[in-house]
């Protein structure tokens, strides 16, 4: 069995380096010996591992001591029970191991794409867009809920290949070129700088027999009707999520969501105030005095009975409790609101005139101008 080399030795440094002094000798080793700037080179595999293993061992304080007394014995077991020097089984336990020295050389997340967990094996499932859709209803079918088509495009998944984007009994190569990295490295002097794979476009994989139907794109677009049920009570701006309904997911992810935006048209009767439906109604004045029992039609064609009370004034809102809009995020219902206005007649018979005429001169008219709301108030006005 070869003896091992000294660490010092193998990294280049006196023994009194520094910390800083080790770490810069390491990285120029690195550098030179790594895997991807030497492929298929054992020679320089096996001095990146040994500079590695020498640069795990001198990095370490506690390791360096324990190395600097007892040499590489000391990494059958220190004194004090220490941890040894294992060494590396694989390239992947240094990619894993000093993943930040070589995130900074090739601008990786930590680990090399030499690491094997990098290469891409085929493509990756991604899943699909949500797609968005207004949908336009009536007050009506706010209030009573409804069913709507809703008629759209989007991506299905390919039937001929089951989203796999091959033909049948085919499969995904990974490039040669990248080893499925889908990215390829180049020295220039002392700098090292990555490129997308001209190959592969960066996939990492050719699919070299693609599905003739979707064209490797294990995806089709359709046009579809899709029936959607309206619950009551749904109001203007609401977004209702009809799951997996949105674009299929890319070689077999998952579907993405359609989304819904509701926009209710305006009523030429009746609003919508929170949970709440509201209206006015016309009355006549003596219908106001007296009070009144009189019949409108809700939004749902129920005949709602509205009692009038007796000198029930312009705009006094009379409550029917619970027929309302029906509560989408509770129980029970809004109200319905009615508001009363009072009819002013613009043609009187003559018999009709004579009358009120009458009984203006009964309750008096002599009231000032700031008084219109008032019942003397609105005979000033209709016979003045």
């Amino acid at each position: 069995m070869a003896q091992k080399r000294d660490y010092y030795e193998v990294l280049g440094v006196a023994k009194t380096a520094t910390s800083d002094e080790v770490k810069k000798a390491y990285r120029t080793l690195a550098m030179k010996y790594h895997p991807d700037r030497n492929p298929d080179n054992k020679q320089a595999e096996e001095k990146f591992k040994e500079a590695a293993e020498a640069y795990e061992v001198i990095s370490d304080p506690e390791k360096r001591k324990r190395y600097d007394q007892f040499g590489h014995a000391g990494g059958a077991a220190g004194p004090g029970g220490g941890q040894g020097f294992s060494g590396f089984n694989n390239m992947d336990d240094i990619f894993e191991h000093f993943g930040d020295i070589f995130g900074d050389l090739f601008g990786g997340g930590g680990r090399s794409r030499r690491s094997s967990s990098t290469r891409k094996t085929g493509p990756t499932p991604k899943r699909g867009h949500d797609l968005g859709k207004d949908v336009s209803i009536t007050l009506e079918e706010s209030f009573t809920g409804t069913k709507k088509d809703i008629k759209y495009y989007h991506f299905v998944p390919c039937a001929t290949c089951d989203s796999k984007g091959t033909q049948p009994g085919t499969a995904t190569e990974n490039c040669k070129t990248c080893q499925g990295m889908g990215q390829m490295h180049y020295q220039q002097g002392l700098f090292v700088y990555t490129q997308t794979c001209g190959d592969c476009s960066g996939l990492g994989y050719l699919i070299k027999s693609p599905c003739t139907t979707c064209k490797g794109q294990s995806r089709i677009q359709e046009y579809e009707t899709l029936s959607v049920t309206i619950p009551a009570g749904t109001f203007d701006g609401i977004e209702l999520r009809v799951s997996g309904k949105g674009d299929a997911g890319v070689y077999g992810g998952k579907s993405g969501d359609l989304i819904l935006t509701m926009r209710v048209m305006p009523n030429k009767t009746f609003t919508r105030v929170e949970d709440n439906l509201e209206c006015t109604v016309a009355l006549t004045y003596p219908q106001l005095v007296f009070g009144a029992q009189v019949e409108i039609t809700n939004l749902d064609g129920v005949r709602e009975t509205i009692k009038v009370p007796k000198g029930c004034a312009v705009g006094e809102r009379i409550t029917i409790k619970g027929r309302g809009f029906h509560r989408l995020r509770s129980k029970g219902r809004g109200d319905l609101i009615v508001t009363p206005t009072c009819h002013i007649p613009k043609k009187l018979s003559p018999d009709a005139e004579k009358t009120l005429q009458a009984y203006s001169e009964q309750i008096g008219t002599g009231v000032d101008d700031t008084s219109a709301g008032t019942i003397a108030g609105f005979f000033k006005r209709f016979l003045g």
